[in-house]
């Protein structure tokens, strides 16, 4: 299993696909692992290296000793480029992985070819939503959050028609440990990329969910607004798009970063 050391922990990567094409990096939302993105490999493959990781507390990624914050996320992901000898890389965050991204865009922009910015917000939700999460799972583990999170992570429509991949994004909440969740929601929580997203100057793709509750349209509209140049869609699903709108989502992300003279 690669591993990388970083500072205070050890990062879980991944890295597929053409060893001599362009490299797209994907990071993973709060609660899950770098299998949520398995339904874009096979798009992504054909025309890019894909590096995917687990960010520390989640997957197989190591459990951090303190807590940590975005610019701790957004230094590990950097961390994992210098490992790996990565100059420059399409980078590709939903959620807590998309406020990673916008930490990237204003303070390591020559990293980034072009950013995309799934189902995320520079701030996300109240602090008492996060008070309450953190309090439910030292109580009593993933399970007591898991059926809620789903509810917000997929409309009802797709939980029917696909079980199956609801249950497998329900395991990798399941088997996310508490003690790596806890400080990510804390970082999620206190994360606040407003005044860094008009810094953002990566061509930038802007993707949100009709139904998303936990990331609403507007707040992809404000990052759209505010950030020069950027592109907004809007696609037919809650807040793991990548999962419930897989074709439509792959489409739209592969057109923009595959796009030249951009």
């Amino acid at each position: 299993m690669p591993m990388i050391d970083v500072v205070g922990a050890e990062l879980h990567y991944r890295l597929d696909g053409p060893a001599d094409a362009p490299v797209v990096m994907l990071a993973n939302s709060l609660g899950t692992a770098l299998g949520m993105w398995d339904s874009q490999m096979p798009a992504l493959t054909r025309h890019f290296r894909v590096l995917r990781y687990d960010m520390r507390g989640h997957g197989a990624s190591s459990v951090p000793d303190a807590p940590f914050d975005i610019e701790r996320l957004g230094r590990d992901a950097v961390a994992l480029l210098d490992a790996l000898e990565l100059s420059r890389v399409h980078f590709c965050g939903l959620s807590l992985g998309g406020v990673v991204g916008m930490w990237l865009g204003a303070h390591a922009p020559d990293r980034l070819r072009k950013l995309v910015l799934c189902n995320t917000a520079a701030t996300l939700g109240p602090r008492s939503l996060w008070d309450a999460r953190i309090k439910a799972v030292a109580r009593g583990g993933m399970a007591a959050i898991a059926e809620a999170v789903l509810d917000r992570w997929f409309t009802a429509r797709f939980r029917q028609r696909d079980p199956a991949a609801v249950e497998r994004v329900r395991q990798m909440l399941l088997t996310t440990r508490p003690e790596g969740y806890i400080p990510a929601c804390a970082a999620v929580r206190d994360a606040d990329q407003r005044a860094n997203v008009v810094e953002v100057r990566a061509p930038t793709l802007v993707i949100t969910g009709a139904r998303d509750s936990a990331t609403p349209p507007s707040e992809g509209h404000w990052l759209a607004a505010r950030i020069a140049g950027a592109r907004y869609v809007k696609l037919p699903a809650a807040h793991l798009s990548n999962i419930e709108a897989t074709p439509l989502f792959n489409e739209r992300v592969l057109g923009f970063i595959a796009a030249q003279g951009e």
